[in-house]
């Protein structure tokens, strides 16, 4: 009997997708396993599909495909299920770009030699890790903290979660006690860190690696709740109208506003890291307002995304769910240049980047990959375009 090539494509992509839902069978799990272990047999597997089954072979595997990268993230011992298990995934991942061209691409992709990444030092994923510092000066590593309370300050109550959240519990004072209220708080992420709190307010904020967050001890008395960020941050903000919630972001040496965000409740995302002179402000529910100090106002509506760059404000409709990848563990390089995309790697993994060709961080890029995995799985992924390669050497990754 002949091989039937067009039937094998589509019974493989249906057995991919009963594995991303997790329903495939003992029997699925080995015929990937063995797929996997003949791979490159398939190197040239999409060769002449059609357009329309390229996107079906999207639709069935990115999304679920992606969901199923976060086990590469759970510290389970190796059994060899296990080991197999992860092995399917990056042949999924591998079927992706045969199949679509979804993961990396670029217009043309180079085909040159490549070299094997090397590497001489372990450069492991960020983490849940942060610092606290209190009105009073006092200054916390919430990584080494034990779990439970940490301090109280004005009727509130600041405790560390077992799954590495800090949470702010306002309390009734009673009687004429006054405590007062007018101090901040400062959390700030190295890089290599982030971390989740949740104000006293029930405001809970994903602030990524490299930022940080200035806000009252205490919501009590204040005409807003206003807090201070730089870098990157993910809010969903507790409904209050009468209480509007504000967010400013200020320059490095904070002595210079840039801009207020203004919700009374809602989710939204800011990525106002310095270096990437822009602050990009992602609207995912509700209604915000965006202004800048020259007064320039505009209101965002979900799925779209304001641009400050140069003190200008410009608005564009994006797929907001990219903006917020990093909180859900994910690197989202969509419509990205190499050179954004190693900014991220970089504070993610606290490593420093250098290009033997400055032209290549403009590179396109798409494509999804765990944050949660090794630097050496990622930048492997990442050298499937063809178009560079990278050399690590102690915690400095250099591209050509």
């Amino acid at each position: 009997m002949n091989f039937d090539e067009e039937k094998y494509k589509a019974h493989i992509l249906e057995v991919m997708e009963r594995f991303a839902k997790g329903e495939a069978s003992e029997v699925d799990k080995q015929e990937l396993d063995n797929w996997y272990n003949h791979f490159p047999s398939f190197e040239r597997y999409a060769e002449g599909m059609p357009s329309s089954e390229k996107l079906l072979a999207k639709d069935k595997m990115l999304h679920n495909i992606n969901k199923q990268i976060y086990l590469e993230a759970v510290p389970v011992k190796q059994s060899q299920s296990n080991r197999m298990l992860r092995r399917v995934m990056w042949a999924a991942m591998i079927a992706i770009i045969s199949c679509s061209g979804l993961l990396f691409y670029r217009s043309e992709i180079k085909r040159a030699n490549t070299k094997q990444l090397t590497q001489n030092q372990v450069i492991i994923p960020g983490g849940n890790r942060a610092f606290l510092t209190l009105a009073d000066g006092s200054r916390i590593s919430l990584t080494d903290a034990a779990n439970g309370n940490i301090a109280k300050q004005a009727g509130v109550t600041i405790s560390k979660t077992t799954n590495g959240q800090l949470i702010y519990t306002a309390h009734h004072v009673q009687g004429n006690t006054v405590e007062k209220n007018d101090g901040y708080n400062t959390i700030e992420t190295p890089s290599g860190g982030q971390y989740q709190l949740q104000l006293p307010d029930g405001t809970v904020v994903w602030l990524n690696a490299a930022s940080s967050l200035k806000y009252p001890v205490s919501f009590s008395k204040k005409k807003q709740r206003h807090v201070q960020l730089k870098g990157e941050a993910y809010f969903e903000v507790a409904k209050n109208k009468s209480l509007p919630f504000v967010v400013s972001v200020h320059s490095v040496n904070g002595d210079k506003k840039e801009q207020d965000v203004e919700v009374l409740g809602t989710h939204f995302n800011i990525n106002a890291y310095h270096d990437d002179n822009t602050i990009k402000t992602t609207l995912l529910e509700g209604s915000i307002k965006v202004s800048l100090p020259s007064a320039s106002t505009i209101q965002l509506s979900p799925g779209q995304q304001s641009v400050n760059k140069n003190n200008a404000l410009q608005v564009t409709e994006v797929n907001a769910e990219y903006a917020v990848a990093w909180k859900d563990g994910y690197f989202r390089f969509n419509d990205k240049t190499l050179g954004m995309a190693m900014k991220e790697i970089a504070r993610w993994y606290n490593v420093d980047v250098q290009y033997k060709d400055p032209a290549l961080r403009n590179e396109p890029l798409a494509g999804t990959i765990s944050k949660y995995s090794s630097i050496t799985q990622v930048l492997k992924k990442m050298e499937l375009t063809g178009a560079f390669r990278f050399t690590v050497k102690s915690r400095e990754i250099i591209v050509e």
